[in-house]
C-alpha cells in the first residue's frame, strides 16, 4: 500500500519525472560516452590548434595519417581509443604521383607542404587517398581553445560529474549512517563525542576542507572523489542520529529489546529501514553538492587534471572568452553543470514531499 501511494504521487509530479528522465539519459550518455562522442580517442583529446575556438557547425577537411600505416586501433569501452591518428586541417591539396602537396588550414594562399607517398597506405593512388586519408569533419558545438571537439569533451566530461556524485554519496552514506546510528542508539559518551566531532566538521567551510584534503592526498581523479566524500558525511550523520534518537524510544523497539533481539539486529532490521526515505532525500541533495564542489575544485585547478575533461575545468579554460565574443565556450559547460544540479535538487525536493507521510 505504501509503495503504491508513493508511486502514484510520483506519477503526478511532472518535475520529478522530467528530472529523473534527464538524469537517466545523462547516465546512459556517460556510460556510452566513447561510443557517442565524435572524438572517441582517450579523454577526447584530439587537438587541432589551427582551428581553435571555431563556432558551432564549423566544417573542415582533415588529412589523416596513421601510425605505422595502421588504419584502426582497438577501442576500450571505458577508456576510448588509443590515438594513432595524426589529423591536420587543410584548405586545399594537390595530388601528385610521388606524394600530396597540402595547404594547412590558416596558411597563406601560396603555401603548400609536400608529403611523400610512403606516409600513406599502399597502393598509393588518389582514390585510396580520398577514401582513407581525407575526411570532412563537422564540429557540431565548435572547438575549444586547443582545437578539440567541444561536444566530445562535454559528453566525456559528464562521467566526472556523475562519478563524483555516486562515489561521494556512497562514502558519505557509509560513514554517516554508521556513525550516526551508533551515536543515536547507544548515546552516552559515544553520542557526546560524535556530536563534538560533527560540530567540529560543521564549523569548517566545506570547500576549504576539500581543498585541504585534496592537497594532502595529492591532485588527481580519485583523490577528489575521496576528499568530497569525506566532507559530506556530517549532514548524513546528523540526520541519522536524530532519527535514531526518536525511533529507539518507540514501543516496537522496546518490544524488540524485551524479546531479546540483539542490538545489531534492532539497528539493521528495525531502525535503518525506517530512515531510508530521509537518506534518499539527503543523498539527492548531496549528489548536487558534490557536483558543484568538484566543478569548483576543477575551476581552481585542483580537481581532475588535464587532459581529463571536466565541466568545471572547461569553464576555467574558457571563462575569458565571455569578453572575447565567444561566450558559448564557457556557457555550454556551465549550463551542463547547472542543469544536472537543478535536476538533482528538483528530484530531492519532490522526493521529500512524496515520501513525507504527512502528505
Amino acid at each position: 500500500m505504501r509503495e503504491g501511494l508513493v508511486f502514484r504521487k510520483f506519477r503526478k509530479d511532472l518535475w520529478a519525472i522530467v528530472s529523473i528522465l534527464y538524469i537517466l539519459i545523462l547516465i546512459l550518455v556517460a556510460i556510452f560516452a566513447y561510443q557517442i562522442a565524435p572524438d572517441s580517442t582517450s579523454n577526447a583529446n584530439q587537438m587541432h590548434l589551427s582551428i581553435h575556438s571555431k563556432p558551432p557547425g564549423f566544417k573542415t577537411d582533415l588529412l589523416v595519417l596513421y601510425s605505422n600505416n595502421q588504419q584502426s586501433s582497438k577501442a576500450s569501452f571505458f577508456n576510448g581509443k588509443v590515438n594513432n591518428r595524426q589529423e591536420t586541417p587543410i584548405q586545399d591539396y594537390q595530388f601528385q604521383s610521388d606524394g600530396v602537396a597540402i595547404q594547412p588550414y590558416g596558411s597563406p594562399p601560396d603555401y603548400y607542404e609536400f608529403i611523400e607517398s610512403s606516409k600513406f597506405n599502399s597502393p598509393f593512388s588518389e582514390v585510396v587517398f580520398r577514401e582513407q586519408h581525407l575526411e570532412e569533419k563537422t564540429f557540431v558545438l565548435g572547438t575549444d581553445k586547443y582545437g578539440r571537439d567541444l561536444l566530445s569533451r562535454l559528453i566525456v566530461g559528464s562521467r566526472i560529474s556523475l562519478s563524483i556524485g555516486f562515489v561521494a554519496v556512497f562514502i558519505s552514506l557509509l560513514i554517516g549512517v554508521i556513525l550516526g546510528a551508533l551515536a543515536g542508539f547507544f548515546g552516552g559518551y559515544l553520542d557526546k563525542a560524535m556530536v563534538w566531532l560533527i560540530n567540529v566538521f560543521w564549523s569548517i567551510p566545506t570547500l576549504l576542507m576539500v581543498i585541504a584534503i585534496t592537497l594532502a592526498l595529492g591532485r588527481g581523479f580519485w583523490q577528489v572523489f575521496i576528499a568530497v566524500g569525506l566532507t559530506m558525511w556530517v549532514e548524513v550523520a546528523r540526520v541519522v542520529r536524530g532519527q535514531v534518537l526518536t525511533l529507539k524510544e518507540k514501543t516496537f523497539i522496546q518490544a524488540a529489546h524485551t524479546l531479546g533481539y540483539g542490538k545489531t539486529r534492532i539497528i539493521w532490521h528495525h531502525i535503518l529501514p525506517l530512515i531510508v526515505p530521509s537518506l534518499i532525500v539527503i543523498s539527492a541533495a548531496n549528489f548536487a553538492s558534490a557536483i558543484l564542489i568538484e566543478s569548483g575544485l576543477s575551476f581552481l585547478g585542483i580537481g581532475a587534471q588535464p587532459p581529463v575533461p571536466s565541466w568545471g575545468g572547461m569553464v576555467k579554460d574558457h571563462f575569458r572568452y565571455l569578453l572575447l565574443g565567444k561566450p558559448y565556450l564557457t556557457l555550454l559547460p556551465g549550463l551542463a553543470i547547472m542543469s544536472l544540479v537543478l535536476a538533482f535538487m528538483t528530484l530531492g525536493n519532490s522526493l521529500r514531499d512524496i515520501l513525507d507521510v504527512k502528505h
